[in-house]
């Protein structure tokens, strides 16, 4: 046999394997493959991306980057927002305004997944500055929806199977909102955790970083693999609100559903009177991400001005508020964290909806992040978890005190495991 018959014979082999092996979706499913397998199948997600992104719109630009080391995540892909500075990939803020900028450098959270051995695919679609101008990509559940926003793209990379996770950010419920409406497992951080450096900021005492993952039994796989605290296995109380949250019927009812199935199975619950504040703290982010984001981008906005869209009117909000105002909200937050801080001893997992309904029909609007801002004013790590339920996905948010972050996602796979009768 010729060499090019040797090469079309290993081709044709190496394809007939591929078809035969079982796609890898899960991040649980690519850490437990061998490192073949793992190579094999990033031409899987490549194949999928091509086939599906026309329709859902995820991606900015798909590139794969190499690796510059070696670990636990060896040749498993992830999708990074584009607020996400990225060495020689498109990073432009989602915004026409910067179309065509290419990054010079790779945030920190990139360059940590790179050198322990992930494959950056690609850039995924943000709103415009990761606020409200939407971004053209579909919820992959029913492209007549929204994903969410502001990490749109990430969260629809996931939920779509194109790759097992992928990075976003909150600064009021971008990262706990798309993974509810799409139906995927979202996790914020306890703020300050990991380094922003590289991240386009919004407003710096809340931005966090977050990521997506299918389940969140991959959330912890993720969690042991990038070397953070495992912690253990607890028997929790889980505090529930009570009143229930200003919430769409759709929502009430599954998180109740939700809350009854914990109980027959044998979780110990508790009411706690939080509501009214968690109303009060969702309006104290909308002032501090007005003011912060004015002075952040006073310089972009005289430059440009209208162009900024949706960011040009915070800017201009943001400028005219008074500095009580700010100082205001910023001590309510405070005072808020304290009194929370009480409750955790006594219920140390709190849930509640993880949106305030099923996605919004249209990409026009993103969602209300009104559930989600509490937490990121608060600091405190949070996950949003699928509920079983018939048609739109909806989410379960866990809650649990600044630094716990291990323990809110063991605690989000035992609720996991509960919610689905194993």
């Amino acid at each position: 046999m010729d060499r090019r018959g040797f090469v079309l014979g290993m081709l044709g082999t190496a394809v007939a394997a591929r078809a035969q092996e079982p796609p890898l979706v899960t991040l649980s499913e690519w850490i437990a493959a061998p490192r073949a397998a793992r190579v094999r199948a990033l031409q899987q997600c490549l194949d999928r991306i091509q086939s599906m992104d026309p329709s859902i719109q995820a991606w900015v630009q798909v590139a794969p980057q190499r690796p510059t080391g070696d670990g636990p995540l060896a040749e498993i892909p992830f999708g990074a927002k584009d607020i996400m500075e990225t060495r020689g990939l498109s990073t432009a803020y989602g915004s026409p305004v910067y179309r065509g900028r290419i990054g010079t450098t790779d945030a920190a959270i990139v360059r940590d997944l790179r050198q322990r051995g992930a494959v950056l695919l690609g850039k995924t679609h943000t709103t415009a500055f990761a606020y409200r101008t939407p971004a053209p990509t579909h919820n992959p559940r029913n492209i007549a929806y929204t994903p969410g926003g502001s990490s749109a793209g990430s969260a629809a990379a996931v939920a779509a199977d194109m790759v097992p996770l992928a990075l976003g950010t909150q600064t009021r419920g971008s990262v706990l909102r798309p993974a509810s409406y799409c139906g995927v497992t979202g996790f914020k951080a306890t703020y300050g955790l990991f380094s922003l450096e590289g991240v386009l900021p919004l407003a710096k005492s809340l931005d966090t970083l977050g990521f997506f993952t299918h389940t969140p039994a991959d959330m912890f796989a993720f969690w042991k693999a990038i070397g953070q605290p495992e912690g253990r296995d607890e028997d929790i109380v889980f505090g529930v609100p009570e009143p229930m949250p200003d919430v769409e019927p759709a929502m009430a009812a599954a998180f109740r559903n939700a809350v009854s199935t914990l109980r027959s199975r044998g979780a110990s619950i508790r009411s706690v009177d939080i509501s009214a504040m968690l109303t009060r703290l969702a309006d104290a982010t909308t002032t501090v991400q007005a003011y912060e984001a004015a002075r952040h981008h006073e310089a972009r906005y005289r430059e440009h001005g209208a162009k900024l869209a949706d960011l040009a009117d915070l800017v201009r909000q943001g400028l005219a508020m008074p500095l009580a105002t700010y100082e205001s909200a910023t001590r309510y937050i405070a005072e808020s964290r304290t009194r929370v801080a009480e409750l955790y001893k006594a219920t140390p997992v709190i849930l509640v909806p993880a949106a305030t309904g099923p996605a919004p029909l249209g990409l026009g609007f993103t969602g209300d992040p009104q559930m989600n801002a509490p937490w990121t004013a608060l600091g405190t790590p949070a996950i949003s978890i699928p509920m079983p339920v018939d048609g739109l996905p909806l989410g379960l948010q866990l809650t649990a005190e600044r630094g716990q972050d291990a323990r809110v996602i063991r605690t989000a796979m035992q609720v996991h495991r509960m919610l689905n009768g194993r």
